[in-house]
């Protein structure tokens, strides 16, 4: 495929520096959802509004086929106060793009007038704008809401900038790409009393303490060295103790990744097992909350192989890296892949001085230059993907 004119490529960037300027967080994304939802009206893409809140999908249809893809892009920003100076930084008091989703978006909407203004394929693309990534609430809530019921997508593809990895590279693989992730909270509630006396009641304090050891366990004794990789983390250890006073309650909140979800049940059903024993054990009284926040990331092989093959067309095949390792980060793309085949994909956003600032950093800006790069990439799998009327 050709590269993109001129025009629509200084268009992205200055869709992207529009959403830069003006973040929105969560689900209250109505102005975001509002600039894009014009832009597609303007190629002349039906568009459907308020899915999963301010959620929003753009309809383009082409020749006689059936067959349908999915792009998803997202459009929420982080609670972050920037510390850029340039001419397009936040100016949104407290909120800032810090995660690229504006990049995302200007993408995504690049892709959409392209393939508006030059209709080769044949059948129908959904492009899809989904709010509160962040929290890991959005792609749920959209399909809560019936976007696989009320649109007839096959298949889903998703895609985010990786600082780190040099511009103009590519990594994916099939089966999983990112952890979940999952909070639990631990609450234990002993007897409390003089620190000096400590026979006279019972110290949820030590009972925590055995607790949080014996969580470490279930990594290194209950899981698969091989096939289970997992973190189990205690984040957080609050007392209501003082100097020469036991505590009464202790609360133990921390976090958890693994690959599966046959894992992340695992972990759940051990953690119970351990908190309950323990605790039992000191005459200690507990609650357990367990909250699934990010499933996996899982890609499906066959739609793996397909966006491989379409980023080796628009990069180049030594560009693309069709077997990378796993990553301990979550995306909640993942809600959409346990429903639909599909792959996520991470776009090289540049190393060092240009792209190279960490996710979620005050410092954070998209790389403009990886703009049609993504673009020629949506292009290209839909091409190949739903093929030519016709033919």
């Amino acid at each position: 495929m050709s590269n993109l004119p001129q025009q629509l490529i200084s268009d992205m960037v200055a869709w992207r520096h529009h959403l830069h300027r003006f973040p929105e967080c969560g689900f209250d994304v109505n102005l975001t959802a509002d600039f894009i939802a014009d832009k597609l009206k303007s190629f002349g893409i039906e568009v459907v509004c308020n899915i999963g809140q301010t959620g929003l999908v753009g309809i383009l249809r082409n020749g006689t086929s059936d067959a349908s893809i999915g792009l998803r892009a997202d459009m929420d920003a982080l609670f972050i106060h920037e510390q850029n100076e340039f001419d397009h930084a936040s100016q949104h008091e407290g909120q800032m793009h810090a995660c690229g989703h504006d990049g995302h978006s200007a993408m995504l909407l690049g892709a959409a007038s392209y393939l508006a203004a030059n209709s080769y394929f044949d059948g129908t693309v959904y492009f899809i704008f989904q709010p509160d990534e962040e929290h890991g609430c959005g792609a749920q809530a959209m399909i809560d809401d019936g976007l696989f019921e009320r649109f007839a997508i096959d298949e889903v593809y998703g895609i985010h900038n990786f600082p780190g990895l040099a511009e103009g590279e590519l990594m994916v693989r099939p089966g999983s790409l990112m952890a979940s992730e999952s909070g639990f909270e631990i609450n234990i509630e002993g007897v409390g009393g003089h620190a000096a006396l400590p026979h006279q009641g019972v110290d949820p304090l030590v009972t925590g303490a055995q607790v949080i050891l014996a969580l470490q366990t279930i990594v290194s004794r209950n899981l698969s060295a091989i096939s289970e990789t997992a973190v189990i983390s205690a984040t957080e250890f609050i007392t209501d103790g003082t100097v020469n006073v036991l505590p009464g309650k202790v609360t133990i909140k921390g976090d958890c990744r693994c690959f599966t979800e046959k894992t992340l049940e695992h972990i759940e059903q051990r953690m119970k097992q351990i908190v309950a024993g323990i605790c039992e054990s000191a005459g200690a009284k507990y609650t357990f909350q367990f909250t699934n926040t990010f499933y996996p990331t899982v890609n499906s092989p066959l739609q793996t192989a397909y966006a491989v093959e379409a980023a080796e067309k628009v990069l180049g095949k030594g560009k693309v890296n069709a077997r990378c390792e796993p990553l301990t980060i979550s995306e909640d793309f993942s809600s959409m892949l346990r429903v639909k085949p599909g792959c996520y994909v991470l776009l090289g956003n540049g190393t060092e001085s240009v792209g190279g600032c960490a996710l979620h950093n005050p410092k954070y800006d998209f790389n403009d230059s990886i703009l049609p790069l993504g673009a020629r990439y949506w292009i290209q799998l839909v091409k190949d993907r739903l093929g030519r009327p016709n033919g």
